[in-house]
């Protein structure tokens, strides 16, 4: 089914708030969604493999700052989502990136890694030059080699562009790691172009390789034609909007908010 923009961006933001969101951070994750859709980039697929978890997460814990210099800062998100914790890293990279011209941000132990692509378009629209890049998830293997490649996606915006050049490869022959692949690293520069490529000493395959006009040519079409949506996912997400309407409704009387707990 194709629905517009506006329409699957109401709709995601009703539905984060029916999972707990602050309204401010609904507003937020729901333009990080609809944001990938609108680029044919597969937001609604990300949402949807973490729907789950996300519904189970109600830890409010904020990330956690280990380590700041300044150029560098790591911060633990102790397992939250990118669309929940993952504003304050990138606010702390780009302070640090004017300050100093260039800033290595790395945010640990977080979840829906896709859909932070949304926020690095934000950053990029007020003049910074980004790029990102992460393994996929697996956990590292325990006494043998894995033979199934790991996967790296690297994802680069220039400064004033509202798309980015995207990189997806396979890695084979990686060594045994000690850590799992659930850490996200973002490099920024407000002078200089950094361009999404990746050079390893082991053997790489290009899997997919998004460029700039590609992705225009896709949010032309979107704008046009519809965003493409799954019909059982927007079933569910209506579903969560719907419980956060008739919640509100309920205890509008006592003036209380919306419930912030969904324990389907």
């Amino acid at each position: 089914m194709k629905v517009s923009y506006n329409e699957l961006q109401a709709l995601c933001r009703k539905a984060f708030q029916a999972m707990g969101f602050e309204e401010g951070d609904a507003s937020d994750a729901a333009d990080m969604v609809a944001w990938m859709q609108l680029y044919e980039l597969s937001g609604l697929t990300a949402l949807g493999r973490g729907l789950d978890f996300l519904l189970e997460d109600q830890d409010e814990r904020a990330p956690e700052l280990i380590y700041s210099d300044g150029d560098l800062a790591v911060l633990d998100s102790h397992g939250a989502s990118v669309l929940k914790s993952s504003s304050l890293a990138l606010e702390l990279g780009f302070a640090k990136a004017r300050a100093r011209g260039l800033a290595v941000i790395k945010i640990r132990h977080c979840h829906n890694r896709q859909l932070i692509m949304g926020y690095l378009a934000r950053l990029a629209g007020r003049g910074m030059n980004v790029t990102a890049f992460w393994r996929n998830a697996q956990a590292p293997d325990s006494g043998k080699m894995n033979d199934t490649p790991l996967i790296e996606q690297v994802v680069g915006f220039r400064a004033g562009s509202s798309v980015p050049e995207i990189r997806v490869y396979a890695v084979h022959e990686v060594p045994e790691e000690n850590e799992p692949n659930d850490g996200v690293t973002l490099i920024m520069a407000n002078h200089v172009d950094l361009l999404p490529s990746l050079r390893s000493e082991y053997q790489l395959d290009l899997l997919a390789r998004h460029q700039e006009s590609d992705l225009l040519a896709c949010r032309e079409r979107a704008m046009q034609q519809g965003i493409e949506v799954d019909e059982g996912l927007w079933v569910r997400l209506k579903s969560l909007a719907t419980r956060l309407l008739v919640e509100s409704t309920e205890t509008s009387r006592s003036g209380a908010g919306a419930g912030s707990n969904d324990n389907d």
